[in-house]
């Protein structure tokens, strides 16, 4: 590791999260031991599979909800994100308004509002501390042309149904009182958005599903999804219905290798910062923060005074690869260190005490979808393109609908059934991920040194993309 990034004395790179450090790894769970039938069998115990389970079984307890998992319930995306309940779409409001007009797509947004008080709400309910702080989230411009995008992305807002009480531009003394970003010119701020330890959540989640009757086996990896089967080594599941829950692992089935890209993301986190520190920065209001680059960054102020910050690494592996175990490569932790202190240049008095990464799963028109197939008996829901803490829940209410056949609000929301076409083949989608991010940091770089428009790199990375 380079001498730049000052790192702690028990410095962790890997080993699933901090989250998960903080709260110890579980005990290995209960495998599969043979067949079984089951009423749903839902493949993955992260967010979107507990959610499903826990949803199932409040409106049909006498169901028998099965989840099969790799690893431990909380293992993948669920329990290393940056702590994000924020109720953006996971996608953009245009292409959802393309196959259901606008005024769904913006019903589908105020959806999104909703789902962050209902997560909120049933944490509260089930007694799940996930230190959970609805504080919203402010998004900063550090040079001319971030503010420029800054200032249209508000503007796209207002369209798309964004009040001023949902979204607004905050003045210099308000900026300047939440918390102090270094060279920040510009910010807005939305209520829509809390803090949550992402570990404390998965593992509230799989403790409440259990005593709801929800059978969890864990070191359990499904191998093949088929009309009504989830198939193991160690057994198959037999089930009216088979919910794919995989998000950034599905690449690791043949049969959806190409549906979603694993996308990687990296976070570090710091010390607790002292008093001094806190003092410096601000950020007394546990609300998260983001930017407005187009290598773009997202952290929160954790319960115990630290720093949790994330940004893209190493965003993809050769033929859809995942690292299943977290480690960092060291030059990303050294760009998130200089990120970091760059914003926060006190913080340069601080280390680094823990590097983690994970997947995400990125659709071919980074638009989330959730579908149930009745016929076969095979569901699913995801690609939820970095927002999936609270897309997740907003899933699983989703797939309760889709399986009981209820017609409902959010059974008709603009992601039920939604195409999308796979992805390319390699080294097409290689070259295609590394030359969009490469691009991106150029166009950085470029606005950082005092370009004050959009540059055409990132215009350029846009349309490699689709986005």
């Amino acid at each position: 590791m380079s001498t730049r990034v000052p790192l702690a004395g028990d410095f962790v790179n890997g080993d699933v999260s901090f989250w998960y450090r903080s709260l110890g790894l579980p005990a290995a769970g209960t495998p599969l031991d043979g067949d079984l039938d089951a009423d749903v069998a839902v493949v993955g115990a992260g967010y979107t599979g507990l959610w499903t389970a826990y949803y199932l079984k409040k409106a049909a307890p006498d169901l028998r909800v099965v989840v099969l998992e790799k690893e431990f319930a909380g293992y993948g995306a669920s329990g290393r994100n940056g702590g994000w309940l924020v109720g953006e779409l996971a996608g953009t409001p245009e292409r959802y308004a393309r196959t259901h007009g606008a005024d769904a797509a913006r019903r589908f947004q105020r959806v999104m509002f909703e789902t962050v008080d209902e997560v909120v709400a049933v944490a509260e309910d089930e007694d799940i501390d996930a230190e959970i702080v609805k504080g919203g989230v402010t998004t900063v411009a550090t040079n001319a042309a971030q503010d420029r995008r800054l200032r249209r992305l508000l503007a796209h807002e207002r369209h798309w149904g964004w009040t001023e009480q949902d979204v607004r531009l905050l003045d210099a003394a308000e900026r300047e009182e939440r918390l102090r970003v270094n060279g920040a010119v510009s910010a807005i701020w939305s209520p829509h958005c809390a803090r949550i330890q992402p570990a404390k959540l998965a593992r509230g989640l799989a403790d409440t599903v259990r005593e709801l009757g929800v059978e969890i086996f864990e070191r359990t990896p499904v191998t093949e999804i088929a009309p009504h089967e989830a198939r193991t080594p160690r057994g198959t599941v037999r089930a009216g219905h088979v919910i794919r829950a995989t998000e950034g692992f599905t690449a690791e089935f043949r049969q959806y290798h190409r549906t979603w890209l694993p996308m990687n993301s990296s976070m570090i986190v710091t010390e607790p910062l002292g008093a001094e520190l806190w003092d410096e920065i601000g950020w007394s209001g546990g609300e998260l923060l983001g930017d407005m680059a187009h290598y773009y960054m997202y952290a929160q102020r954790t319960a115990d005074g630290r720093i949790a910050f994330g940004g893209r690494g190493r965003p993809y592996l050769y033929g859809s690869r995942v690292d299943d175990r977290g480690r960092t490569h060291s030059w990303t932790i050294e760009a998130l260190w200089e990120l970091l202190t760059g914003m926060f240049p006190a913080v340069r008095a601080s280390r680094v005490a823990h590097a983690w990464s994970g997947v995400l799963g990125v659709p071919r028109d980074w638009c989330a979808t959730v579908h149930v197939d009745h016929d076969t008996g095979i569901g699913w829901a995801g690609g939820y393109t970095g927002h999936g803490v609270t897309t997740a829940n907003l899933a699983g209410r989703t797939l309760r609908d889709l399986i009981l056949r209820r017609d409902t609000e959010l059974a008709a929301l603009p992601w039920v059934d939604r195409k999308v076409r796979g992805w390319e083949v390699e080294p097409l989608r290689w070259i295609g991920v590394h030359a969009m991010y490469d691009l991106y940091r150029r166009a950085d770089a470029r606005e950082n040194a005092g370009l004050g428009r959009t540059s055409v790199l990132a215009r350029v990375a846009d349309s490699i993309t689709g986005r």
